[in-house]
């Protein structure tokens, strides 16, 4: 138990720091492109608002893959398809509990659930932030040209 529990903060430390990273990365996209954000147009604010959805997901994706690896090395899976999966399911707290990992590993489940809980919430706070600068931005904008 204690040894899947270290694996599993490992992991749960691994995806925290790329979680950092993107956030980061996310960041410094959203303050480049801050002259579309400038713009009264609704659209200029879309396309970024949803570049930064899109690399949050792709974010979320790597961090369900990592955790997939992870089972598939410890050969809880065959391929790297259901690993995948159980590993979504896990991330997104569904538990539909189709695939069961073994007794020797099952703890890793519940924790890479939390590991989900934490990160698309963090994910999710990002989203929201620039949805309502950027929505700030067009209001300030629209008010000027009147």
């Amino acid at each position: 138990m204690l040894l899947n529990i270290a694996i599993g903060i490992a992991v749960m430390t691994l995806c925290l720091l790329m979680q950092t990273w993107l956030l980061i990365f996310v960041f410094r996209y959203y303050v480049r492109h801050t002259d579309l954000l400038n713009n009264p147009s609704v659209w200029a604010s879309v396309l970024v608002i949803s570049v930064v959805m899109f690399l949050l997901v792709i974010g979320n994706l790597a961090q369900i893959a990592i955790w997939g690896l992870l089972f598939l090395w410890l050969a809880e899976f065959q391929d790297f398809s259901g690993a995948f999966y159980h590993s979504a399911v896990n991330f997104a707290t569904l538990g539909y509990g189709d695939h069961v990992m073994s007794p020797a590993h099952r703890l890793l489940g519940p924790l890479e659930a939390v590991n989900g809980v934490l990160m698309i919430g963090v994910s999710t706070a990002t989203l929201m932030s620039a949805v309502q600068d950027a929505m700030k931005r067009i209001i300030k904008q629209r008010r000027i040209r009147k």
